[in-house]
């Protein structure tokens, strides 16, 4: 026995089919079944029941499907534990990443990670969760970050990196003259929102009923579907927002915008990494997610 074939018999049990597991492990179907046989002959039982529909596994299955996971699970573990030791990483990275993370968060960190690893050639593609989900069960993506938590019995999903959404208002804005600025200080201006829908939108509105103000008491001028047009409007003097301040750190350079921090509020948000439960992720994949916890952590 070895944890390629607990590997292999886990992910059977978990596709429901040997097919899918064969997809799923870039293998044949015959080397599937070959190496499920070879398990099934170490125990000297049969694991799993086969017909034309689907599959079953025995009570002997039952009882083992656990320890394949707990072997999975130590293997990751394990994986974690040595990859921040690892100096000399190389393959192919490819990530999908929703669109704040993808245009503000990743870009400012892939540089660092890439001087250091110089051997590892990395693919982002910004697209929504669904892109994402598809990607990985397509085995297109080795893992994603998205904006909010998803359940598929497929995936895990994990915080990653922290992020608080800020006040953005365009530098000459009154509100910057002032000491301290509050949750009922800003109801009084136009405000940009984004669309219905968006994370950054949901995490701030949650927030202000936890606090007790009713997000429609806003007063919204403007609904856009992306944080660029959001920039450029709050930029033009349309109106104020909450967003990401990882979004405007070339505007704040410029002098274009200024980032505030509301006194009696705060709009926290955790991004979450997704992957695969039955495809193992590459010691690459590994460093690099370690990577970006650590640098949200300093």
């Amino acid at each position: 026995m070895n944890f390629h074939q607990l590997h292999i018999f886990y992910t059977v049990a978990e596709k429901g089919s040997f097919s899918a597991a064969a997809q799923a492990l870039h293998m044949t179907q015959p080397a599937v079944t070959m190496q499920i046989q070879s398990l099934e002959d170490y125990f000297g039982t049969k694991l799993i029941h086969r017909s034309t529909k689907k599959i079953e596994l025995s009570e002997a299955g039952k009882a083992l499907l656990p320890y394949a996971l707990r072997s999975m699970e130590l293997f990751r573990e394990t994986d974690e534990a040595v990859a921040s030791y690892t100096d000399k990483l190389q393959g192919r990275l490819l990530i999908g990443a929703s669109l704040t993370i993808g245009e503000y968060v990743l870009p400012r960190l892939l540089g660092p990670f890439g001087k250091k690893y110089p051997d590892i050639s990395i693919v982002m593609n910004v697209m929504n969760t669904t892109q994402i989900v598809e990607g990985i069960m397509k085995n297109q993506l080795n893992f994603g970050m998205i904006e909010a938590p998803l359940s598929h019995p497929d995936l895990i999903v994990e915080p990653g990196m922290h992020d608080e959404l800020k006040l953005i208002v365009p530098a000459q804005h009154p509100l910057v003259l002032q000491n301290e600025v509050r949750l009922q200080d800003i109801l009084e201006y136009p405000f940009i929102l984004r669309e219905k829908g968006s994370g950054t939108r949901q995490v701030m509105e949650d927030a202000m009923k936890e606090n007790g103000v009713d997000p429609s008491n806003l007063n919204t001028v403007m609904e856009l579907g992306s944080t660029g047009a959001i920039k450029s409007a709050v930029e033009a003097g349309v109106g104020i927002t909450i967003i990401s301040p990882s979004s405007v750190k070339h505007e704040v350079a410029l002098g274009l915008v200024k980032v505030l921090n509301l006194k009696d509020i705060t709009f926290s948000r955790e991004f979450y990494e997704v992957y695969s439960k039955s495809s193992m992720l590459p010691i690459s994949a590994v460093t690099f997610l370690n990577y970006l916890k650590k640098q949200t952590q300093n």
